[in-house]
């Protein structure tokens, strides 16, 4: 099982990388990545207080996976925007792969994605506010896209106090 030790960190180069779409003949890989991810989530919510969702890609898998875990876990595989909102609103960013800075971006209130679930059918979600902004921090992983990346401004930067 990985481990916090193997979170990538900023400044490796795989975090830049977009990632492979799952291919069914994978699905025998998907629990052991899931309990990869989640328990990678945990230590860093021991360790630092945050994180409601990892993207495949902070272990090195770099396959289109992400894993969300709030009031009950929830993977999405393939997971494709079809809709996203003119209106947007400013936040201060974090990321387990550089835990203790944070940066202010501008994301989407609203936003469709359709994704498959663990079982490969097809989902759809209407996501708003907070949700919507975790899931577009976690589809940029996929893409090779930091919040860094995104910050407003030169100065949208600041350490976690």
């Amino acid at each position: 099982m990985k481990t916090l030790a193997e979170l990538l960190l900023l400044g490796d180069p795989r975090l830049y990388e977009k990632c492979e779409p799952v291919l069914q003949t994978e699905l025998p890989l998907l629990a052991d990545w899931v309990a990869d991810m989640d328990n990678v989530m945990r230590e860093i919510r021991a360790k630092y207080n945050f994180g409601r969702a990892i993207a495949a890609p902070q272990l090195g898998i770099m396959k289109r996976l992400i894993y969300m875990n709030i009031d009950r876990p929830i993977v999405f595989i393939n997971p494709k925007f079809t809709w996203l909102s003119d209106e947007k609103f400013e936040l201060w960013d974090d990321c387990m792969s550089f835990p203790n800075l944070l940066v202010k971006v501008a994301r989407h209130k609203k936003l469709t994605i359709n994704y498959l679930d663990e079982n490969w059918q097809p989902r759809e979600w209407h996501m708003q506010d907070d949700l919507a902004e975790l899931l577009q921090h976690e589809y940029d992983h996929l893409e090779g896209i930091l919040c860094i990346s995104r910050a407003v401004d030169p100065r949208a930067f600041k350490w976690r106090l």
